[in-house]
């Protein structure tokens, strides 16, 4: 009997191995079902021992007696095996059972190979043109100022902003639906902020991403007029389209965002760029300048990210950093470029630093210290990803080394 019900547990065991669909109530199930069984088989045996035992004991007590045993013995059998499978299956087994939380399909794709960055980039850009092109309304009698924005917005860029906040939503355990409206206002924000900065009252540039800049196709009120309905649109998209974040964290979230674009950002950083012009800057008041002027965005775009997708209050200051460091590597990296490269790669006009007599990083650093200072802050910014699983991280990882390794 103990050999019989052995291989009967043996062979229950395989097949619970190879059908991973079962649950622990069924495996419970199952096992109680073999205790029954085992039950039935003593019966049937007793019922021999009882025709034997009823020509020498009165009134079969022994009956009662064997009943009571058995029932007994049956109780802690099951009792057992309960108690067993918490042990054991508990953590093997319910853990084989459990769906794994996925970030999405494309860490998952590269959880076992090295991380394609092109592959992510493609995919992740796709959907985020997608979304785009549904925020932007209807023309209706607004035809000029809805076709200035499309002209902007749809125009070909590379969507890292949008990326680093979808990134950093996933790396702390959110997903890319919560996160895509606030990425796709930091798309918004960045294009309105970029037909603003085209104006001849600003850098004066007639190119943006190879074609002519907002205001020199739609003239410049249009695109002044362009420029705030982007930004109108980027707000009202967050609040009306985000689904399932609590307002503990949207409200942080959206604060920081209007941050990065105010006084306390874009705006200044932008302000102290121009009265700049022309004057001499120190290293140290460069980096203020351009931490504002370009890194704010950057920066909220990953900080904003996290937040919506729950990050603890030190996850999101490692991911600050990290913002923080990529933010001042893109604009050492914008002003090699521009001593370095044609308009024609650049898609705006090239030597526009020097020609305004900017203050630059090569200008005052070189060409080569330039370059050495922006190895220096991904390895800053690498160091800030550490604490992280490192799957989660290789898209925010490998973004720091695509903005650096821009063509120089």
């Amino acid at each position: 009997m103990a050999s019989s019900l052995a291989k009967n547990l043996i062979f229950y065991g395989r097949r619970l191995s190879s059908h991973l669909y079962l649950n622990e109530k069924n495996i419970t199930t199952q096992l109680e079902f073999m205790v029954i069984q085992f039950g039935y088989y003593i019966t049937m045996k007793l019922e021999r021992v009882n025709k034997a035992l009823d020509k020498l004991l009165p009134l079969r007590l022994h009956r009662k007696l064997l009943a009571i045993a058995l029932s007994m013995l049956m109780q802690v059998l099951i009792f057992l095996l309960n108690l067993t499978l918490t042990f054991i299956f508990a953590e093997s087994w319910i853990s084989k059972l459990e769906p794994k939380k996925i970030i999405s399909s494309e860490l998952e794709s590269n959880s076992s190979r090295m991380f394609q960055l092109k592959e992510y980039m493609k995919c992740k850009a796709e959907r985020v043109n997608k979304a785009l092109v549904e925020i932007l309304p209807e023309k209706g009698s607004s035809q000029k100022i809805c076709d200035a924005m499309a002209y902007s917005l749809l125009a070909d860029g590379k969507r890292i902003r949008p990326m680093l906040c979808i990134a950093s939503c996933e790396l702390v355990g959110g997903d890319e639906s919560s996160a895509m409206p606030m990425a796709c206002a930091m798309e918004i924000i960045h294009t309105a902020s970029l037909i603003i900065d085209d104006l001849p009252c600003m850098d004066d540039d007639d190119l943006r991403r190879g074609n002519p800049s907002n205001h020199k196709k739609y003239g410049e009120s249009a695109a002044i007029l362009t420029s705030n309905a982007l930004s109108c649109l980027a707000f009202e998209h967050i609040l009306s389209k985000t689904e399932n974040i609590s307002q503990h964290r949207m409200v942080p979230a959206i604060s920081e965002l209007v941050s990065a674009v105010g006084l306390d950002g874009l705006v200044l950083g932008q302000f102290w760029d121009l009265d700049c012009e022309g004057k001499q800057v120190t290293l140290e008041q460069l980096k203020n300048i351009h931490v504002l002027k370009t890194g704010r965005l950057l920066e909220a775009s990953v900080v904003c990210g996290a937040i919506i997708g729950g990050a603890s209050a030190s996850e999101v200051d490692k991911l600050q950093k990290y913002a923080n460091c990529i933010g001042l590597l893109f604009q050492v990296v914008d002003d090699i470029l521009d001593e370095t490269q044609t308009a024609e790669k650049l898609g705006k006009t090239a030597g526009k630093d020097l020609a305004s007599d900017k203050a630059t990083f090569p200008k005052l650093m070189g060409i080569d210290g330039a370059k050495n200072y922006a190895r220096e802050l991904v390895d800053q910014a690498v160091q800030e990803l550490a604490h992280f699983d490192a799957a989660r991280a290789a898209p925010l990882k490998h973004l720091a080394h695509f903005i650096l390794n821009r063509p120089w």
